[in-house]
């Protein structure tokens, strides 16, 4: 029986990519920009930052290291709204009805910089429907470690067994798993509502 839903931010109801800053920075070079951030402004360097590493010192760090791509790494926190595109509105639907049916505790788990998420809030006015939200960068921890995930459970009074954690990252939904917490790898939003099937939620 599910009674709570957790939902992913980043890549489920928002759509968030660095390639949108990079793109044009690199010409339109897609090699180029797949390269840059593979490796100098990596998934890793800016998972760092969803755990609440200060992004001023990240960026410093980082330019350090790699000093002739010092534009472009500036560029990363820079400009780092351009990255946001808008919202997944298929998502953002399935999310409506979940709140409307008032049959589900509705709460989000991100990893996000708390330097960066308040630009999310004011964008996105989605964000107020949730019963509450845990943001990695202010827990300094993040998905897939357990730490994030037992906080959102204590902090909402969540049983792991009757809640649905959805997220497009797979190592996130199989750390969630593990802790007996039910998930969807999200992929679409017609996805999502096929797979939701399954745990006898229908979204018509």
């Amino acid at each position: 029986m599910i009674d709570t839903i957790i939902f992913d931010l980043g890549g489920v109801l928002i759509d968030w990519n660095p390639e949108y800053v990079f793109l044009e920075a690199f010409n339109g070079d897609k090699e180029k920009t797949k390269w840059f951030l593979q490796n100098i402004c990596t998934g890793d360097w800016n998972e760092n930052q969803d755990a609440g590493y200060p992004l001023a010192q990240a960026t410093e760090d980082l330019v350090n290291k790699h000093p002739e791509y010092e534009s472009y790494i500036r560029m990363f926190y820079g400009d780092w709204e351009k990255m946001l595109g808008g919202a997944i509105e298929g998502t953002v639907a399935i999310l409506d009805k979940f709140i409307q049916s008032n049959n589900y505790k509705v709460v989000a788990l991100t990893n996000w910089s708390n330097e960066t998420f308040p630009i999310a809030q004011r964008r996105f006015e989605f964000l107020k429907w949730f019963d509450g939200i845990v943001v990695s960068g202010d827990e300094n921890t993040r998905k897939p470690f357990k730490d994030i995930y037992d906080i959102t459970l204590n902090r909402f009074n969540i049983n792991p067994e009757n809640a649905l954690f959805i997220d497009d990252n797979l190592r996130n939904i199989e750390a969630a798993k593990a802790l007996k917490i039910n998930g969807i790898h999200f992929k679409n939003p017609e996805q999502l509502i096929d797979e939701l099937k399954s745990y006898n939620i229908h979204i018509s």
